[in-house]
């Protein structure tokens, strides 16, 4: 069997039916859509609508809640800074602040700050100004002889002031 020579199954595909073409066709006139009601007029699609039946989106339970003033965190792995540093897009004897990551091109943007996460290896010695890092994250770069100072979250307050 070649390439060419690939078919569908006899009676796999059928022709569409192309409706509105003259009474002879069997679908003119009307075009299966019955007399006057919402289905017969176009641009109508009732959504969601089952025949009566219970619709799907009533039928499932409702689950979870999204909280509205949730913090979202740009994260930041040890090893991604330290290949940036090995580069020479971050300055290690610097503070590297999350500026200073933003501006390298590590992390797109701020959000509501950066939180660094303990993937990967770190072996600068580097001063971290950041408003997150886990536990795990903060032992490392400790380890290599560095720091991470914890920004204090900026309160509703300040971001009011701010714009």
């Amino acid at each position: 069997m070649k390439l060419n020579e690939l078919r569908d199954n006899a009676g796999a595909t059928r022709k569409r039916m192309r409706v509105g073409r003259g009474p002879g066709s069997g679908k003119g006139k009307t075009a299966g859509r019955g007399i006057k009601g919402q289905k017969s007029r176009s641009g109508v699609a009732i959504g969601g609508y089952e025949g009566g039946q219970m619709p799907l989106y009533r039928r499932l339970p409702k689950r979870g809640f999204s909280k509205p003033f949730r913090k979202e965190y740009a994260v930041v792995n040890l090893g991604l800074i330290e290949k940036f540093v090995a580069a020479g897009k971050l300055d290690a004897s610097a503070p590297v602040t999350e500026a200073a990551l933003v501006a390298s091109g590590l992390v797109r943007r701020k959000r509501d700050g950066v939180r660094v996460l303990a993937k990967g290896e770190i072996t600068s010695a580097l001063q971290l100004e950041v408003s997150g890092a886990s536990a795990a994250a903060v032992a490392a770069v400790e380890k290599a002889g560095g720091s991470v100072k914890i920004l204090a979250p900026a309160s509703v307050s300040d971001e009011a002031a701010a714009q």
